[in-house]
């Protein structure tokens, strides 16, 4: 009786392993083609990254460009020189603040434009244009008023 035990025994551990290694053949089959899938998908997610990433310089450029062409009429044909934005301030005897009062902006934006560091918006050149016009007692009133 023992031989019959054993023997269906056996039968029954050689088909539950074939019934086995069938159904794992089939996971790893399906695990296969979904890491094939997922790399796919990451794939397209990375270009699509990069599409939006150039799609939004542009729009900034493009919002750049509109606000540019709208102060374009103001600021056209006006130009800025480090030495020569220094020596206004010097030659109104005003401080870097005061300039920046008058220019609307912060001393350290008049700092960084002295020092070369940085340039201003074409906006602000053209208020630096009309500060080139006053006079001492003029940008003084500006300044008390």
């Amino acid at each position: 009786m023992s031989t019959f035990a054993n023997q269906l025994k056996n039968e029954i551990s050689r088909l539950a392993k074939r019934e086995v290694r069938a159904e794992v053949h089939a996971v790893k089959k399906a695990s296969t083609a979904y890491r094939g899938e997922i790399a796919a998908l990451k794939s397209r997610i990375a270009g699509l990254e990069s599409q939006v990433k150039k799609l939004g310089k542009g729009a900034g450029r493009a919002k750049a460009a509109e606000a540019k062409v709208a102060t374009a009429d103001s600021a056209e044909g006006l130009r800025f020189r480090v030495a020569g934005f220094a020596s206004l301030r010097k030659k109104l005897g005003i401080s870097a603040a005061e300039m920046g009062q008058l220019l609307g902006v912060s001393a350290q934006s008049v700092y960084h434009w002295e020092t070369g560091k940085t340039k201003p918006r074409a906006s602000q050149l053209a208020a630096i244009a009309a500060v080139r016009k006053l006079g001492k007692r003029a940008v003084a009133a500006k300044l008390a008023g």
